[in-house]
């Protein structure tokens, strides 16, 4: 580790230069340490506190930054500090910036009531494609975990896109469910928004406007989500579409059908199918057997002719010559 960077770190540290900043508030508190970026950094929404680290640079660049841990208990308190990517999902294409990640010290001992500063590099790889590369920072202490998240935006052309896919509809209770997958196509990160419509055999019965998903979509990150659809027509053949659309142009539908058809229906169908079944059967049968049976008082045609001939003396025919 270069030794300007360990440097900035004990001057950081120090208990006269970190005893006054212990006034500043956290982005995640817990009962008496909490970690976030340091006020006034390299970059970020404000001078002031930060809810996370917002680092933007072209591909080969360095970029430094700065993570306070508070330590607001009466006892030293010992944390250890890791780089993760916030995209942990193994569907994702998306390269998070975890692995970029050099922090000064993975292991901080904070004196009582004191802040520590400890300084970080993020160095970008010379063929990162532009766009949003998340990451974050995870400092472990006194059992608990805390997540602190770094936006790394990579400089460069910006493609929003975005797609919906493996839409299915099923029953659930006395309603439906619309299972949905939404994929991040493109390079920047979406807070995608989402209406959805329905029509039946008799026109519309469904539609909600756009609302914004509870979910952030990095980029080449998968999602799977699930609307409810308490409502649903108990009786009907219908067609249901979502549409997705997100900041930078990004939009894009997907479709599936739908029959609600209920169990007494279907049961009495099959009751009535199976009664026809065994009726036509049954007509089938008789009318078989008629065919083959003579009237009453009717006698076969060809044992009435053998015994008339066998009656007749020969020649007596009415072709016979005198």
């Amino acid at each position: 580790m270069p030794s300007r960077i360990r440097a900035a770190w004990t001057v950081a540290a120090a208990p006269a230069v970190a005893a006054a900043l212990l006034t500043a508030p956290a982005t995640a508190a817990g009962p008496d340490w909490s970690a976030r970026p340091a006020a006034g950094g390299t970059a970020g929404p404000g001078a002031g506190d930060r809810p996370y680290f917002y680092l933007e640079g072209g591909p080969g660049s360095a970029l430094q930054d700065w993570l306070s841990i508070v330590n607001r208990g009466k006892r030293p308190r010992t944390v250890q500090l890791r780089p993760a990517d916030s995209t942990p999902d193994a569907a994702s294409t998306a390269r998070g910036s975890g692995a970029w990640i050099s922090l000064a010290a993975k292991r901080v001992t904070v004196p009582a009531r004191t802040r520590a500063d400890v300084p970080f590099t993020l160095t970008v790889p010379a063929e990162t494609p532009p766009g949003d590369h998340p990451g974050t920072i995870v400092v472990t202490g006194g059992g608990r975990d805390i997540r602190v998240p770094v936006h790394l935006r990579v400089s460069g052309r910006a493609l929003a896109a975005i797609s919906v896919e493996d839409v299915k509809v099923v029953k659930a209770g006395g309603g439906a469910a619309i299972h949905y997958a939404l994929v991040n196509r493109g390079n920047t990160v979406l807070t995608p928004r989402l209406a959805v419509r329905a029509d039946g055999l008799f026109g519309e019965v469904l539609r909600r406007d756009a609302r914004t998903l509870p979910v952030e979509l990095a980029p080449g990150r998968r999602a799977r989500l699930t609307e409810k659809w308490p409502d649903a027509p108990a009786l009907d053949s219908v067609d249901v579409t979502l549409t997705v659309t997100a900041a930078g142009g990004a939009h894009a539908a997907g479709s599936a059908g739908y029959t609600a058809v209920p169990w007494g229906v279907l049961a009495g169908a099959a009751a009535l199918a199976l009664g026809a079944v065994a009726g036509g059967g049954a007509w089938l049968l008789r009318w078989r057997r008629g065919r083959h049976r003579p009237e009453d008082g009717d006698a076969p045609a060809e044992p009435v002719r053998e015994a008339r001939e066998a009656r007749e003396p020969a020649g007596s025919g009415s072709g016979a010559r005198q």
